[in-house]
């Protein structure tokens, strides 16, 4: 039975990945600040450390007591507009941290390593069709610099330390898990449709829409929803190809668009609660629409997104908002 260091795993996505994992007959070991994680998304099963992935003495003594096989590494900030304030806590809290992440595998001898990164590493997508992996890599937020900085980190070190990785790039994760008490929670959310079940919830909320004025059916931006579960299957998949030395970068996303305007029906109905919203300006460097190619996901790990319906996804989300 082969063991996972899961870095950030009390969080929305790594929580995900923990219990998957456990799952499908894999040891896990976590590790998380709880800053932005919680103690109770941790699974029972899985062995738990608090504390950076920077903290040296921490991280040896994890190596030290866990004979780790791959390291899924979620640990770091997500907050695109925070990034634009205050760069320098993104660079030293993700990109530095997956230096001394590396620096720590390489001195304990584990070569396999999961990167949580971004479709925000592409910057400004200004065509419609789906996006592959070779799409030019242009971000313009620090947030997405400071995780394609992450990335040519892991690039430049399998090749001088013969490291195996696979980096996936997701696109808009959403929904929350139908079988364990875990979604997505905590100040500074800015998932659209996070964002619009605590609307519904709580009918004093205003749900802001930026932008009306796009080129696309409704002038409100179009974007690809994967359901978190879907994402993290493609985690556990993609163990299989590093452990035969396989290295890879995949793009995650359904492969359909949902516009905000469309989102927010759906919501409606799954909610049967009104949903207010206001119309506010176009965010800098919103494109009109995103949507993923998934297709060497597929290709190469078999994997194939079950949640496609975008009503469903918000539905599993809906009963964990509302169990809040």
């Amino acid at each position: 039975m082969k063991t996972i260091l899961v870095t950030g795993g009390a969080g929305y996505i790594g929580s995900h990945a923990v219990v998957e994992l456990l799952d499908n007959d894999y040891d896990v070991v976590v590790i998380d600040t709880l800053e932005n994680g919680f103690k109770e998304f941790v699974d029972k099963r899985a062995k738990f450390y608090q504390g950076n992935v920077q903290d040296v003495e921490l991280m040896s003594k994890i190596f030290q007591e866990n004979k780790i096989d791959a390291v899924m590494h979620f640990a770091g900030y997500i907050r695109v507009p925070e990034s634009v304030d205050d760069p320098n806590k993104y660079y030293f809290n993700n990109t530095h941290t997956t230096m001394c992440l590396i620096q720590s595998m390489i001195k304990y001898n584990v070569k396999n390593i999961i990167f949580s990164s971004t479709a925000a590493v592409y910057g400004e997508i200004m065509e419609d069709k789906p996006i592959d992996e070779k799409h030019p890599t242009v971000p313009i937020n620090p947030y997405g610099s400071s995780k394609l900085m992450s990335e040519r980190i892991i690039l430049d070190c399998a090749k001088a330390y013969g490291l195996n990785y696979s980096i996936f790039r997701y696109f808009n994760v959403a929904g929350a898990h139908e079988k364990y008490p875990i979604g997505q929670k905590g100040v500074g959310v800015t998932s659209l449709i996070t964002l619009t079940l605590q609307a519904a919830k709580d009918s004093n909320r205003i749900l802001e829409v930026f932008g009306n004025d796009f080129p696309t059916k409704d002038g409100t931006g179009i974007r690809d929803y994967i359901h978190v579960v879907d994402l993290v299957k493609a985690h556990v998949l993609s163990l299989k190809l590093l452990f035969k030395n396989e290295s890879n970068i995949f793009n995650l996303g359904n492969g359909n668009g949902f516009s905000v305007l469309e989102t927010v029906e759906a919501a409606r109905k799954v909610t049967c609660k009104k949903i207010l919203y206001k119309i506010t300006g176009r965010r800098k460097g919103d494109p009109a629409c995103v949507i993923a190619s998934s297709k060497k996901a597929q290709n190469l790990l078999g994997w194939k997104a079950h949640y496609t319906n975008v009503e469903k996804i918000i539905e599993t989300g809906w009963h964990f908002v509302k169990s809040l």
